[in-house]
């Protein structure tokens, strides 16, 4: 890090405080600030400024971002802080400053999930612009599997009660459903089979762009090489006998 000045919302995404956008939220809030003096949009700072946000010293000087794949228990919730004193994903990671969840699972469903203390990673992969890809194996409840044709439906697009959704691809598998989605609203794929009359049992993310679940246990995670961002971040650049065998492994532990 150079003496060079950085806006005051980069700052705060450096530290894995919140997303860049997020952070624009806190300062015109009045949460942050600079050497005592609330913080206002289009405040640059330099390394040496004391950065708060409601009172917490935020450094960043040395701080080093890392990132990690866990496999989320079911059970277990993702936001920042839970009013009902359930347990947090963060209870299963190692106590990393600034680590945050990337994006969220809901409290019942498992598999795939990234923390981070990379702001701007988070920014990535959570805006819709950036329509990163994710798998979803869902099990369905009933004697008849969902079809063919009803799964197009999904492709096709159909209608929840936030707005028109829409799948990328979906398929059956036995007991359920593979679900491809490139956005992630609340519950999606399991609204939208709830939708088709199949309710969803389990539900668990296998995928997020090029990266795959593969052999971790429920509560497992690891700490993501250069090489896992770029395969994350450009799935279209991993070698496709990597990604055939990524795939298959996780199909057949998990699938």
């Amino acid at each position: 890090m150079t003496g060079e000045a950085e806006r005051l919302q980069k700052r705060l995404a450096r530290a894995g405080v919140a997303s860049r956008r997020a952070a624009e939220d806190l300062i015109t809030a009045g949460r942050v600030t600079v050497n005592g003096e609330v913080a206002t949009l289009g405040r640059t700072v330099t390394p040496g400024d004391e950065v708060r946000v409601d009172g917490a010293l935020i450094e960043t000087a040395a701080l080093e971002k890392v990132t990690f794949l866990l496999h989320k228990p079911a059970g277990y919730v993702t936001t920042a802080r839970d009013e009902y004193g359930r347990r947090n994903v963060l209870s299963a990671m190692p106590p990393v400053p600034g680590l945050h969840p990337v994006g969220r699972l809901d409290k019942d469903s498992e598999g795939l999930l990234l923390l981070t203390t990379d702001g701007d990673l988070t920014l990535t992969l959570t805006h819709p612009r950036y329509g990163h890809e994710k798998v979803y194996r869902a099990w369905t409840v009933g004697e008849d599997d969902p079809s063919d044709a009803e799964l197009r439906r999904l492709v096709d697009g159909i209608e929840l009660d936030d707005g028109p959704a829409r799948a990328l691809d979906a398929r059956p598998v036995p007991g359920g459903a593979l679900v491809t989605l490139g956005e992630g609203r609340n519950r999606q794929v399991r609204r939208m089979l709830e939708a088709l009359g199949h309710p969803v049992a389990r539900l668990l993310r296998l995928r997020v762009g090029g990266l795959w679940l593969g052999d971790l246990d429920p509560g497992e995670y690891r700490e993501l090489s250069e090489r896992d961002l770029h395969d994350l971040l450009h799935p279209a650049e991993v070698p496709r006998r990597l990604w055939e065998r990524a795939e298959r492994e996780t199909l057949e532990r998990w699938g």
